[in-house]
């Protein structure tokens, strides 16, 4: 049972942050905080006590606001041990194969490097839970900026452990974005064609398409779908391997 209530908190133009309010405890957690000032009203709106920050890494849309956060809560600061010099006031390194306890709530943490160096990822497996930063995104997933595309597939092939029941929140809402150049290069996937229309009816609500479901997203994201063969076929890449065709569809996303 799920000891997890997930908030998510709009900031800046596409962002996503996310408080997490432990059950058992009372106590409250903010996951990438870019900006301390929606967090602190959404905290004292709901009555939350705030005791952790958990950052993924370290670009300023995801741990601006952390210094802030930190002075008006005393609140302990958990980070990647691979970039603790670029996570503001860091308390508590953690690294892959790590499990960081919550009060009764768990996570497994994964480096997953490939956005940048340092990035890493919680997943609360009996909240079906996974923050996963800018490593993944819905129908998507982050720029290779300070590793490589090898290493960019295998940190999100870490995910390929997680049930499909999953859900997948991720930092931005880049959706629409991402669902047409997925059906770019997979336009027959009539799956990927009922979301893509899913995506835009929710937008066009005003309403996030954040979370998603990873079973969802295994069967819809190209990136997660680079080890398919019918996938390298339809890009012409019969027989390459599946980091060759993610270096190829993350190419042409970069320039899509």
């Amino acid at each position: 049972m799920s000891t997890l209530e997930i908030h998510q908190i709009p900031t800046r133009s596409d962002n996503y942050v996310y408080l997490l309010r432990e059950t058992s405890s009372g106590n409250a957690a903010v996951v990438d905080p870019s900006d301390a000032e929606p967090v602190l009203e959404t905290l004292d709106m709901f009555g939350w006590n705030l005791t952790h920050v958990l950052a993924t890494h370290h670009h300023d849309d995801h741990v601006g606001g952390v210094p802030e956060i930190k002075e008006a809560t005393g609140c302990t600061v958990v980070g990647p041990k691979a970039d603790r010099d670029r996570i503001p006031m860091i308390d508590v390194e953690v690294a892959d194969g790590d499990t960081y306890r919550l009060y009764e709530a768990e996570a497994k943490v994964w480096d997953v490097p490939g956005h940048t160096s340092g990035h890493i990822a919680y997943w609360f497996a009996e909240s079906q839970a996974l923050f996963c930063g800018d490593t993944l995104f819905a129908l998507g997933c982050g720029r290779v900026f300070e590793g490589t595309f090898e290493q960019m597939y295998d940190s999100i092939s870490k995910f390929k452990e997680v049930p499909d029941e999953t859900w997948v929140y991720c930092a931005h809402e880049y959706t629409m974005g991402n669902a047409k150049f997925a059906l770019h290069v997979d336009p027959d996937n009539t799956e990927l064609q009922a979301y893509a229309m899913q995506i835009q009816h929710r937008r066009e609500a005003g309403v996030s398409t954040v979370p998603s479901l990873m079973g969802l997203e295994r069967r819809t994201n190209p990136f997660l779908r680079a080890d398919d063969p019918a996938l390298a076929s339809v890009l012409g890449m019969d027989g390459k391997s599946p980091v060759d065709v993610f270096a190829e569809i993350r190419t042409r996303k970069d320039n899509f």
